[in-house]
Parts: structure tokens; C-alpha cells; sequence
């Protein structure tokens, strides 16, 4: 059996072990799309062609590095592993990878989710980005923005469409711990995730209906593409989705994190958020009917001010402090997580995000501290290599 955890022909599989319909473990994988600047003005730099000229690079890890819509971006992507220190070991691998390939011509790699300075983005040269750019104009031409994917291994298309239907209310909560692109060409944007709002000029992105089976998944999204909108199933953006090549459901709301410590705390609490709407599938519990227009707001919310206000609280639907949404998302899973080590080390790591800020807020108090928006690159560089603290 085998396992892609990126997007498109050129992604190469990796084999997985699974001997079991549902493994004991769920495996997760984590896409991190990282922005390419110049390593002397901090300016994006459009070289990933000539960093990945032969195609996608395979990391002794198993990780690869691959291309992403724009010559601006690189794409670390994981291997599926089982757990947390792996992962944070396989994500600072794959970024120091990067950042060793693009320095090789003249750039640096950095996990920003949106570029802080004005700049035109340069189209990678593909069919399928060419008549993106044909059909979505100015959509297409300013896209640059930097998420982070992160894939957790279901056991059928039946159980990641319980797991959808579920984990929709909680969502805006990932986005806000996420936040990393207050800065969008040049000024601060206001918002915390800004990369949300530029993303959410896409058709077929953000929240989403519930399903209710996988037909009903596949009846949606057939509806969806027979409008003639979108140009293909890859297009299906919403917040989280059924892989169309792996057995994962993805959930693809949050931010690239600045800190590797932070991507993994963000992608080891979205696997217990899915062991737990598992666990509510098979006793029965029914998903909430939250309409898709609440969660949207939800979504904005979070995106406009991360955890400095409120949030919309997943259970009530009403605005909550964000501290208090944060740890209501940890009692939800606090029964789901693989260990009590895992439990104990996402803990600390959402305390640290509470505690010291998402990337917005640490890109906000560089920007105060008098540094123009390419000072904050260079800071920002540096934050997304640091090595892990204690």
C-alpha cells in the first residue's frame, strides 16, 4: 500500500506499512509550503526551478522538496510517520534541506504564509497552472500564499467522511493557533492570517456542508465540478477534504507555522481531533448541523485577529475568549492523543502559543521593534530553522 502525501503527477509515493484495515496508530503527514526570498533583501526570489530543475528532490528521510504553483515557493513534504518527535525531526530536516538548496542560489526558505513585501509572483510553467491562469486572471496571477497541509490516515472513505462531518466546528480554532501572514505586499494587513483571506478568492474554499457518507461526498463535489468552475477535482479546496490519492483525510485551514515546534504541535492535535470524531462515529454521536454560514464567520474570525480576541467557541457558537477556546479543543482530544508523552508535549506546545503568540503576533512585535517589513524576513528566517527549545 502506499501513501502520497502532495499533490499531483509528480508526487512520488511512499510505502507504508499497513497490515490492519484501521492501524493502532494513525500516521501523519505534513505538507509545508515555504516561501523563497532573497538571501541578502529578503525579497521573494523566483529560483525554485533552478533548485528543483530535475524535479522533486528525495531527502534521505524519505521527505521530498517539489514545486508549488509559484517560482517564489518550495514544498516540504513529509513522509507519513507515527509520532511527535519523529515528525518534528522530519520537519527540520525537510526545511533545513530547503533552505540548504536554495541558498546554493542565492536565496534562503522561510515559513512565511503570505510574502510581506510588494512583489509579482512568477507562474511555474505547467498546462494545468497555465489554464488556471487563463481561467482565474488576477486570482491566479497574485496568488502566493503558504499553508501548511497536514494528512492523518483513516481506515475507509466512510470513516474520513465521519471524521469531515465532525472536526468542522473546530477548524477555526487551528487557524487562529496557526497565523502567521499579517503582512501582505508591503503593509500590515490587519488581519492575523491574511493568507485566509487571499486563499478565500478561490471557488470551492473554506467551510463546507456535512456529507453524511462518502456518496454524499461524492454527490458534492460532482455537483461542484459539473458547474464547469473549477477545473478539476485538485481544485476542491475546502478546509479539509478526502485525499483523492492516499487513505487521509487533509486538513488544509492552517498556516505554515514559523516555528517547526509549532507546525507539529498544530499537526499532532489534528490527529487526536480525528481520533475523536472517529471515536464519536462509532458511538453514534451525531455530527453538528452548525450551518456552513456560521463556520464561515468562525473562519474569519480567526483569521482577522488569531488568539489577541475572541473566537467563535465550537460548542456554542458564540464569541469566546481565545485562551478559553484553545483549551476547550484540548479537553475535546485530551482521551485521543497516542500517548501520555504526545499528550503531554502538545500541551506544552500550546502553552508556548498562548504564552509567546502565533507567527503573527511574533512578526507584529519584530515590526515594532522598528524592523522594516524585510527586517522581519530576516527574523523570520531565523525562527523557522531555530532548533527546538528544552
Amino acid at each position: 500500500m502506499t501513501m502520497q502525501v502532495g499533490e499531483g503527477p509528480d508526487v512520488a509515493p511512499v510505502a507504508i506499512p499497513v497490515g490492519v484495515a484501521e492501524p493502532p496508530q494513525r500516521l501523519i503527514g505534513v505538507e509545508e509550503e515555504l516561501l523563497l526570498v532573497d538571501a541578502e533583501s529578503f525579497l521573494p526570489l523566483p529560483v525554485s526551478g533552478e533548485i528543483l530543475g530535475a524535479g522533486p528532490l528525495v531527502l534521505p528521510n524519505g521527505s521530498t522538496l517539489e514545486t508549488e504553483v509559484k517560482r517564489e515557493q518550495i514544498e516540504v513534504v513529509s513522509p507519513p510517520l507515527l509520532s511527535h518527535e519523529e515528525l518534528l525531526s522530519a520537519l527540520l530536516a525537510g526545511r533545513r534541506a530547503a533552505d540548504a538548496a536554495a541558498q546554493e542560489h542565492g536565496a534562503r526558505a522561510v515559513a512565511l504564509a503570505t510574502a510581506t513585501d510588494l512583489c509579482t509572483p512568477h507562474l511555474v510553467h505547467a498546462p494545468r497552472y497555465e489554464r488556471m491562469q487563463k481561467r482565474f486572471g488576477l486570482t491566479m496571477d497574485e496568488q502566493l500564499t503558504c499553508g501548511m497541509h497536514v494528512h492523518v490516515t483513516v481506515s475507509s472513505r466512510e470513516e474520513g467522511v465521519a471524521v469531515l462531518d465532525r472536526i468542522r466546528p473546530w477548524l477555526p480554532v487551528l487557524l487562529a493557533l496557526s497565523a502567521n501572514s499579517p503582512f501582505w505586499r508591503g503593509v500590515d494587513s490587519g488581519f492575523a492570517s491574511y493568507r485566509y483571506q487571499a486563499w478565500s478568492r478561490w471557488p470551492c474554499t473554506g467551510p463546507y456542508e456535512l456529507f453524511g457518507s462518502a456518496a454524499g461526498y461524492d454527490d458534492s463535489i460532482r455537483e461542484i465540478l459539473a458547474t464547469g468552475v473549477a477545473l478539476d477535482e485538485g481544485m476542491i479546496y475546502f478546509d479539509a477534504r478526502l485525499s483523492s490519492h492516499a487513505p487521509t483525510v487533509e486538513v488544509r485551514i492552517a498556516d505554515v507555522c514559523l516555528s517547526p515546534e509549532d507546525a507539529v504541535t498544530v499537526a499532532v492535535l489534528i490527529r487526536a481531533l480525528v481520533e475523536r470524531a472517529v471515536a464519536d462515529g462509532k458511538a453514534g454521536a451525531v455530527a453538528d448541523d452548525v450551518p456552513t454560514a456560521l463556520l464561515r464567520l468562525a473562519s474569519w474570525r480567526a483569521s482577522r485577529w488569531g488568539l489577541a480576541q475572541d473566537l467563535i467557541n465550537p460548542l456554542t457558537h458564540r464569541p469566546c475568549a481565545a485562551r478559553a477556546c484553545v483549551l476547550e479543543l484540548l479537553a475535546h482530544v485530551q482521551d485521543h492523543f497516542a500517548s501520555e508523552e504526545e499528550s503531554a508535549a502538545v500541551r506544552r506546545g500550546v502553552s508556548a502559543i498562548l504564552k509567546r503568540g502565533n507567527g503573527a503576533t511574533q512578526q507584529r512585535r519584530m515590526h515594532a521593534k522598528g524592523l522594516d517589513v524585510s527586517g522581519v524576513v530576516a527574523g523570520a528566517v531565523a525562527r523557522t530553522h531555530s532548533e527546538p527549545r528544552g
